[in-house]
């Protein structure tokens, strides 16, 4: 199903039954401010399951996970100073930062050295999403398994079909990655160089 919501001020009654296709088990698609994403909620290892199935991935490369705020972030990774103070002056936007995962990030989501990435889009959907499931959401990049990106939601809609449970419409998003940064040893170090201003670092 398609739905199509406003990204500046996202209706509060469509957000809510995305949410409850997300606490169901669901899978969807929704603009970032990067690409437009394909997930589920972090808590349910069944949709997170069928997330590699469609995408054709392999088990030991997990995928990352969008929270709404900094506050949400320390629930789910250990947050130094130094890392809290670098994600305040780049949050809500376009960087992905690799950090230790806490106990509640579900082993399915963690590298073998436990570490996650975690994301706060600046996209309103997105936050306004994760506020009423009430728990972090997976985010991979809406392609195909040979790494076509899809730009628009109705491609996806058409290209995946009843694979996914909702496909949010939210108007054109950038069409780029997210730069993507380790704080692991409070130094931060670039892993891939994408949207973020890396040169704030």
């Amino acid at each position: 199903m398609l739905y199509t919501i406003n990204p500046d001020n996202p209706q509060q009654r469509l957000i809510d039954q995305v949410a409850d296709i997300l606490k169901s088990g669901g899978l969807i698609a929704y603009p970032t401010d990067t690409y437009y994403g394909i997930g589920c909620d972090i808590m349910n290892k069944r949709a997170i399951e069928k997330i590699y199935l469609l995408k054709q991935r392999p088990k030991n490369q997990p995928f990352s996970f969008i929270c709404a705020d900094l506050k949400n972030i320390s629930q789910y990774a250990k947050v130094s100073n130094y890392a809290y103070k670098t994600m305040k002056r780049l949050l809500p936007g376009p960087f992905t930062f690799i950090l230790t995962g806490s106990k509640l990030v579900p082993k399915i989501m963690l590298t073998k050295r436990k570490t996650a990435g975690i994301r706060v889009p600046a996209n309103n959907i997105c936050l306004a999403l994760i506020q009423a499931l009430g728990n972090p959401i997976i985010s991979t990049s809406a392609t195909t398994p040979d790494g076509e990106v899809f730009d628009d939601a109705s491609l996806i809609h058409d290209h995946f079909g009843s694979r996914l449970d909702a496909v949010i419409d939210g108007g054109p998003v950038a069409g780029m990655p997210s730069s993507v940064v380790s704080l692991e040893d409070d130094v931060p170090e670039i892993i891939r160089e994408g949207l973020g201003d890396i040169s704030l670092l």
